[in-house]
């Protein structure tokens, strides 16, 4: 067992709390989200408390914190209560520094469009602009804010329905599906730091939708309790639908033309992994099996 420390959250000040909580929570999409107040003027501003939570309807929630030092609400709510319609656009990498400069507190009513160099695009449905760079903007109406306090680091917690979609054509593949390979998103994560969801920072794992996986569990024992393997490893071969028969591990051995008393486990496992990190986790699993065969 590693060593952990213990946070007690009652014990702790608003200010070490946040700060923990948005490294831990990471890495955490962008919300970056356009305003207007009743007299026109418009406000834009990140949020990293946000994701989708349905579909039918189409549901986002993002929350605006109160702020830390004196527990006053940002713009971005003042705006939502006087008119209750957003846009919620994204941030990819091309553009994360003009969206972190949006950040910046200036007075209410100086429009972080201009400030940040970002292209005000009118929206269709909405009263609030739509960011003409980001890959994907959504049109919203608020549906409720809930008030999570009233103290400083207090949350408002803004659901939205989403009644428009604009994506630019650019990001999405033949069928008209987004590519998430080209978007090259950045995700928030704690301090100063953020992530880039693109090159060899991306994978694709098998969705275990319409199958069912034998499960770590069912792996023979010098498998699942082999040091050579790792958790991500064992994970892949568990969601194998069936362990492959005796007969099926003999007939692959010799194939290979391997000889079983001459073959090591180490062989068999570097040979396994090889496979796995291949992306071909039956026959990872069908090698590391001549070892019992």
């Amino acid at each position: 067992m590693n060593a952990t420390t213990s946070i007690d959250p009652t014990k702790e000040s608003a200010a070490t709390l946040f700060g923990q909580l948005l490294a831990a929570v990471t890495p955490r999409p962008i919300a970056f989200v356009s305003t207007i107040d009743k007299e026109g003027k418009v406000n834009i501003s990140p949020f990293s408390f946000f994701n989708a939570f349905s579909v039918n309807p189409p549901i986002l929630i993002f929350s605006s914190s109160r702020r830390v030092r004196d527990a006053t609400n940002k713009h971005t709510i003042e705006n939502i209560r006087e008119v209750g319609e957003v846009v919620v656009n994204t941030v990819n990498f091309p553009m994360v520094e003009q969206m972190s400069l949006a950040s910046t507190e200036y007075a209410k009513g100086v429009n972080e469009f201009v400030k940040a160099g970002l292209t005000q695009v009118e929206s269709d449905l909405v009263k609030p602009p739509r960011v003409g760079e980001s890959p994907v903007a959504m049109e919203c109406k608020v549906q409720q804010i809930i008030e999570a306090g009233q103290n400083g680091g207090a949350g408002n917690i803004v659901i939205l329905e989403v009644v428009k979609i604009h994506i630019q054509n650019k990001y999405l593949d033949k069928d008209g599906k987004i590519d998430t390979t080209k978007l090259d998103m950045v995700g928030r994560m704690g301090g100063n730091w953020y992530c880039r969801a693109s090159g060899d920072a991306l994978f694709e794992i098998p969705k275990p939708l319409r199958t069912k996986g034998i499960g770590i569990d069912q792996l023979p024992d010098y498998i699942k309790n082999s040091d050579l393997l790792t958790g991500n490893q064992l994970g892949r071969l568990g969601n194998i639908e069936h362990l492959p028969t005796d007969e099926v591990i003999i007939a692959y051995r010799l194939q290979l033309g391997f000889n079983k008393n001459e073959v090591s486990k180490q062989l068999l496992f570097e040979k396994g992994i090889e496979l796995l990190n291949d992306g071909k986790a039956l026959e990872a699993l069908k090698m590391l099996m001549i070892f019992g065969s």
